[in-house]
């Protein structure tokens, strides 16, 4: 069973600086039949202009990763990190005991638009910290890459959840299957372009939960980027 959750039905607001949009109920949004699907819990679709951002600010209990998808996002948090993280790089933090960060778009210029997903952790008061690891466009060209998992396997970052993330970028008329074991669960989510999962058709923003499937078939209709959550 495929259950469709379109762009245009999610949570929107323009602060001006930032555009989002809300997947799942999140701060101000709220939608008791949209509060996550299994262990996900957020997908935000953010757009910040040129120099702004979030300001420094507290979390705890949750796997949080950014996923670039045009400009760069700076990130300082509690723990000493300091990074840049930019298109086809992933950072993974555990915010567990409880974590303080800042985002910021450092471009004068460029705008940032990035995706911010959350995911519940198999339990709570984790130590935190804090991973970021690039993926280049070669190793997600026609293929669904392996970004994030339990184990950290293969290249990716680690998350404490039951919980495989893959990243693929898909030139029309490429197909790529994803075989599901019976008691998995799916989350697709198209960053940019269209394409059809198992015939239903996705655009950009659209996602969609697969359940009771035995295989989900990705074909694109025009350059797309997607991400696919495989989750227990």
């Amino acid at each position: 069973m495929i259950q469709v959750r379109r762009s245009e039905e999610r949570g929107h607001f323009d602060h001006g600086w930032l555009d989002t949009r809300h997947t799942f109920s999140f701060a101000a949004y709220h939608d008791p039949a949209h509060m996550g699907f299994r262990s996900l819990r957020v997908i935000n679709e953010d757009r910040v202009k040129p120099g702004e951002g979030f300001p420094e600010h507290f979390h705890r209990d949750m796997e949080i990763l950014t996923w670039v998808l045009a400009g760069a996002v700076e990130h300082k948090d509690s723990l000493g990190t300091g990074s840049v993280i930019r298109p086809g790089e992933i950072q993974r933090m555990t915010a567990g005991t409880g974590v303080v960060h800042s985002e910021f778009n450092p471009s004068g210029q460029e705008a940032l638009h990035f995706l911010q997903i959350w995911i519940h952790p198999e339990r709570r008061d984790l130590e935190p910290g804090y991973e970021q690891e690039a993926f280049p466009e070669k190793d997600r060209r026609g293929r669904l890459r392996l970004v994030a998992s339990r184990e950290g396997r293969e290249g990716s970052v680690t998350v404490h959840q039951d919980a495989k993330v893959y990243a693929a970028l898909l030139e029309p008329g490429r197909e790529v299957v994803h075989p599901m074991e019976a008691d998995r669960h799916a989350w697709v989510q198209v960053a940019r372009g269209a394409l059809s999962l198992n015939e239903t058709a996705l655009r950009a923003g659209d996602g969609a939960a697969a359940s009771g499937e035995r295989a989900l078939a990705l074909l694109a209709e025009t350059p797309s980027e997607v991400l696919l959550f495989d989750l227990g």
